[in-house]
């Protein structure tokens, strides 16, 4: 099947980089990514994704802190890390996103499961994020090879924000791209009933 360019760009042909030019990401390029991601849909409309964008050398080194050892390398190489958060407290903004629910059945809800629900639809949106920074040319290296707990005392100590991933986000150098992996067939994957 003869399949569009913009198919090829955002999946059969995008590839997870891993080592990135020395080109920088323009703010406005990160600000656009999340203008464009943040219209994907999430559960009732919850939106518990929150973004840090690290760019400043200080900032890098600190996060470094938190990677592990096998990912710092790449991560060292690329101009943006991105942490991908939750909000703990993403129902503080239920009046604006989603007033036909009843923001105190959040707030009364037991951690455990609050935390699932963001978690849950935070990886629904960094799905999105990956698509969308393919999309707008960046070349996207998600990792979860990190301490989250040094990650969330790191940046988000006395916040209601916890790290779900990291992607680091440029121009990719094409350095050290694996084959791609068989994926399960439909038949492996599918029912049609």
């Amino acid at each position: 099947m003869n399949q569009p360019e913009h198919i090829k760009q955002i999946f059969t042909e995008a590839r997870t980089h891993r080592f990135f030019t020395d080109k920088p990401v323009d703010n406005a390029v990160l600000q656009t990514l999340y203008e464009v991601v943040k219209n994907a849909p999430t559960a009732s409309n919850i939106c518990p994704m929150r973004l840090v964008f690290v760019t400043s050398d200080a900032s890098k080194a600190k996060l470094m802190e938190a990677i592990g050892d096998g990912n710092k390398p790449k991560a060292a190489t690329a101009p943006v890390i991105a942490i991908v958060a939750h909000d703990m407290k993403f129902y503080d903004h239920l009046d604006k996103l989603a007033p036909h629910l009843d923001k105190a059945n959040y707030e009364n809800m037991p951690e455990e499961a609050l935390s699932r629900l963001a978690s849950h639809n935070t990886w629904l949106q960094g799905g999105y994020l990956i698509l969308a920074a393919r999309a707008l040319g960046l070349d996207c290296g998600p990792m979860a090879g990190f301490n989250q707990a040094k990650t969330n005392e790191l940046f988000f100590e006395g916040s209601s924000w916890r790290a779900s991933f990291l992607m680091s986000l440029g121009y990719g150098s094409g350095e050290n791209i694996r084959e791609r992996a068989p994926r399960p067939s439909f038949d492996d994957a599918c029912q049609i009933l």
